[in-house]
């Protein structure tokens, strides 16, 4: 069974977890968002441009109150030089995983421990802010289309987990999965996984996707453990500080 593309995920992140505005702007798409995430602050190529073309977006960004920040898709490494040589630096280098929901959705978590919630209680945007995920992002949560959902995941009996879904098209997406730093390695990450992709599949979803940084070495190593498939990668690049 074929997998959903890099390009076709792309999108789906898009769909999922979306910028309060987006705008044209020659041969850019600008995302402006006061949340702090990179998938909702970054500019990308969607037409054939100039070198002299990324400084009219950087002008954009800052006007809005944002540092300038690109999304560097796959195929797209002329953008990627060009920016290197204004000074940009690499910036969270960000692998994509997808699955079949079947392949995930094989045994549900036990009893007690995962509930579907929405909109998220305040024991889990505790668990979020955390981890460093604030209203900002929250707010991301709230304005995404349906189906969606968010998941509260407990241990002995106690909150301890948290991650929000959404689904575009006909794959739903992983996203803010958080476990509390001292229910960590007790395997609620999977449970959550195995959930998220359950409730998918109910809300029509052929595919549970995510996305994790490189550098997320305990996420990898679940996910591939989980069976799911590395479909691609991008990265960022910004002006150093």
């Amino acid at each position: 069974m074929m997998l959903p593309t890099a390009q076709k995920l792309y999108a789906i992140i898009d769909g999922t977890w979306p910028a309060s505005a987006k705008q044209a702007l020659g041969p850019w798409t600008i995302r402006l968002d006061d949340s702090g995430s990179s998938r909702v602050s970054a500019a990308t190529a969607e037409q054939s441009f100039q070198d002299a073309d990324i400084p009219l977006a950087a002008a954009s960004m800052r006007e809005a109150g944002q540092t300038p920040l690109f999304m560097i898709r796959e195929g797209e490494k002329r953008l990627d030089t060009l920016l290197a040589a204004r000074g940009y630096v690499i910036k969270d280098p960000v692998n994509m995983y997808a699955a079949h929901v079947d392949l995930i959705a094989t045994e549900r978590p036990p009893a007690v421990t995962t509930f579907e919630v929405w909109p998220p209680l305040a024991v889990q945007t505790e668990i979020w802010a955390v981890g460093g995920i604030g209203h900002g992002r929250i707010a991301v949560m709230d304005r995404a289309r349906p189906p969606k959902t968010t998941l509260l995941g407990r241990i002995n009996d106690r909150p301890a987990g948290t991650v929000y879904i959404g689904i575009a098209a006909d794959c739903a997406m992983i996203h803010a999965l958080e476990i509390g730093t001292l229910h960590r390695r007790q395997g609620l990450a999977k449970h959550l996984t195995r959930a998220a992709a359950f409730w998918a599949r109910d809300n029509g979803a052929e595919y549970l996707t995510l996305v994790t940084t490189v550098a997320n070495d305990a996420a990898n190593a679940l996910y591939s453990s989980l069976g799911m498939t590395l479909v691609g990668q991008y990265h960022y690049r910004t002006l150093p500080e």
